[in-house]
């Protein structure tokens, strides 16, 4: 069996908690996705992070070097920032941003293959369709830009019988795959998250 590259191997340790991460041949180094969604790039025995919301929250504070790549002599810089020696450190920090660049490579993959209905997404009924059609949320851009948190709050002020598996199906949708496939740190943060919306419906 062939032995994969250490930086690879590493990343796929480490990163586990994203979901099966496969690694393919890319500018001459790898690239990195879940599900066939890229988020990150390996590039002379470094990790590259897709950029992200997060990612650039955490660059302001700990610059971060980009992937410069060169294109017939010219150096082109690419959407992915390198991960330090203190940043590989920080295995929390590295998961959750590792996680936001899936995130947001994830979003703009469906953005480019949006289906023209909610009811067209993995996990959404045309009975979900037509309640998120009263929430305001008439279309798959607006889904995905709102967030499976404010959809389902928008949901529950509609109707109180929205539950834990609809914030589910919510970010399933956004994902492009069915709600039980969903890795489970997602599933763990979406229930600490639920829990607290309960309690503040409570309060």
């Amino acid at each position: 069996m062939k032995k994969q590259h250490p930086i690879v191997e590493r990343s796929r340790h480490r990163l586990a908690a994203l979901g099966h991460i496969e690694s393919r041949t890319q500018f001459g180094g790898y690239a990195l996705a879940v599900e066939k969604v890229v988020f990150a790039l390996i590039n002379d025995d470094a990790l590259y992070l897709r950029a992200s919301e997060a990612l650039r929250e955490y660059a302001a504070r700990k610059p971060m070097q980009p992937l410069i790549f060169r294109k017939r002599g010219a150096a082109v810089s690419l959407n992915y920032y390198r991960v330090d020696d203190v940043l590989w450190s920080d295995s929390s920090q590295l998961l959750a941003l590792s996680a936001a660049s899936l995130r947001t490579a994830q979003e703009e993959s469906l953005a480019r293959q949006v289906p023209l209905r909610l009811k067209d997404l993995p996990n959404l009924s045309l009975r979900i369709e037509l309640l998120l059609h009263e929430a305001g949320v008439k279309t798959v851009r607006h889904l995905i830009d709102l967030g499976s948190k404010q959809c389902w709050l928008r949901l529950r002020a509609i109707n109180r019988h929205i539950g834990f598996k609809t914030l589910l199906a919510l970010e399933g949708a956004i994902k492009g795959r069915h709600e039980a496939a969903l890795p489970q740190a997602v599933r763990a943060e979406l229930n600490e998250w639920y829990q607290q919306a309960l309690k503040g419906d409570a309060s």
